[in-house]
């Protein structure tokens, strides 16, 4: 039997569960907000499809014109997130998904679709090694080993912004660019900032909130950028621990 899959819409996201986490009675500010800005989203062609169960099954793409990363190109869709939790896997969702993404891109006339990667898979990133199954290739690179990899329909590819492949700020302190897109941001945000206020760290954190702003960032980005020393070092959330390692470079 075909798996049941839905798109969040204007009229159920506010009764829908999002995967990201799944929260069944008390509210939870991260949900709330990332539930905030999909409504700002979905009218732009935000996609947000997910397994009707509760589970952690989704895909999540946008238009890249529209798309708060740093990449540029025409006519192309961004994946932001290709994710099926352990339990999961094995039942073809993931093929599921990825395959519905590639047929809407191109029943919408779409050049292809593209995704943040790295040569080294970082564990906040969806599974290049999936994607690249399906004729994903490396099309651009920047620093410390990060890949835009797309599957291009037509022979074009887009590209990292200039700004991305700067991965240099002025400020050394360390400086944190996030938006409200994951909901895991939220926590991770809090234990920084927690753990720099506790400790005397001094920091600085610039929530990326607008569309203009996220194209202008000086690294690459999904949803969260970390400085250190006026040096680029991560996509990945932070908690204490890995922060106390960063901060001991």
């Amino acid at each position: 039997m075909e798996a049941d899959f839905i798109n969040l819409t204007a009229e159920n996201l506010a009764g829908e569960h999002l995967c990201c986490i799944i929260r069944s009675k008390k509210a939870h500010p991260g949900v709330e907000a990332k539930r905030q800005w999909l409504a700002e989203r979905l009218p732009e062609g935000h996609v947000f499809r997910k397994l009707n169960a509760k589970a952690t099954v989704f895909i999540e793409y946008a238009p890249l014109e529209t798309a708060w990363v740093p990449i540029v190109g025409d006519n192309y869709d961004y994946l932001y997130c290709l994710w099926v939790s352990s339990g999961c896997k094995g039942k073809g969702y993931g093929k599921a998904l990825l395959e519905y993404c590639l047929a809407d891109a191109r029943a919408r006339g779409k050049s292809g679709v593209c995704m943040l990667g790295a040569k080294k898979q970082k564990s906040w990133l969806s599974d290049q090694t999936f994607a690249k199954k399906y004729g994903f290739e490396v099309v651009d690179t920047a620093g410390d080993g990060y890949e835009l990899l797309a599957l291009s329909f037509d022979g074009t590819v887009p590209a990292f912004a200039p700004s991305a492949k700067t991965q240099e700020i002025e400020s050394k302190i360390l400086t944190v660019y996030y938006s409200m897109q994951c909901p895991y941001v939220h926590r991770a945000l809090g234990q920084v900032k927690g753990y720099c206020e506790a400790n005397g760290v001094p920091a600085a954190f610039h929530p990326v909130d607008t569309l203009e702003k996220a194209k202008a960032l000086p690294c690459v980005f999904n949803n969260w950028g970390v400085f250190y020393k006026g040096k680029f070092e991560t996509v990945n959330l932070l908690d204490a621990a890995a922060l106390q390692r960063l901060l001991k470079k």
